[in-house]
């Protein structure tokens, strides 16, 4: 039986300045070269990252683990691409069906403090509550990760626990910010 790449049921989103294109295997040698960057890295779970990132990394990452979730419904992952130059791959952000994590990003570092994650975590947000009708969205990130905290303020997020976490660089303090439906709902029709 052939491999099957298809997700169907995840749209490509677009915001002013990104494409974002549901994952696909052929994503993967993009990913391998972009991904493995210790300011991208660092502030990720280890738990789910191996550091050193092998060779084979990002293509075990996609056939084995985000395609065959995004096939099941249970997690959403798409290509950062920009609208300049939409062959290139950025960065990835993913909707993830799970209790205590339910967003992910990383982006280039050449691409970031653009406002681009910004847009990004918009349009997947949106897509979390008003099309999959979810009830509510957590996120986890290291407390230092400055930048990612400045987008989960941005996006009327609040701050609901702190403990400590493994991450690539080790084990830092740790924040879940989360926001509700109704919340997200509400804001957004005031912008």
């Amino acid at each position: 039986m052939g491999e099957v790449t298809e997700t169907p049921d995840i749209p490509v989103l677009e915001t002013e300045r990104l494409i974002l294109r549901p994952l696909e295997l052929a994503d993967a040698p993009a990913v391998q070269k972009t991904f493995p960057q210790w300011e991208i890295v660092k502030h990720l779970s280890s738990a789910s990252i191996p550091w050193p990132y092998p060779p084979d990394g990002a293509m075990t990452f996609i056939r084995d683990i985000a395609l065959p979730a995004m096939r099941e419904g249970s997690e959403w992952t798409w290509s950062l691409r920009p609208r300049s130059g939409p062959d290139a791959l950025i960065g990835l952000i993913g909707l993830y069906d799970k209790s205590e994590a339910n967003r992910g990003f990383w982006l280039a570092p050449e691409w970031q403090g653009k406002g681009l994650m910004s847009e990004a975590v918009e349009v997947v947000t949106d897509f979390w509550f008003a099309t999959l009708g979810r009830p509510l969205m957590r996120i986890p990130k290291a407390a230092p990760n400055l930048a990612s905290r400045r987008i989960s303020e941005k996006t009327g997020m609040r701050l609901v626990e702190t403990g400590e976490k493994d991450y690539v660089c080790g084990r830092l303090p740790t924040e879940v910010w989360e926001i509700t439906r109704e919340e997200w709902l509400a804001q957004k029709t005031t912008r």
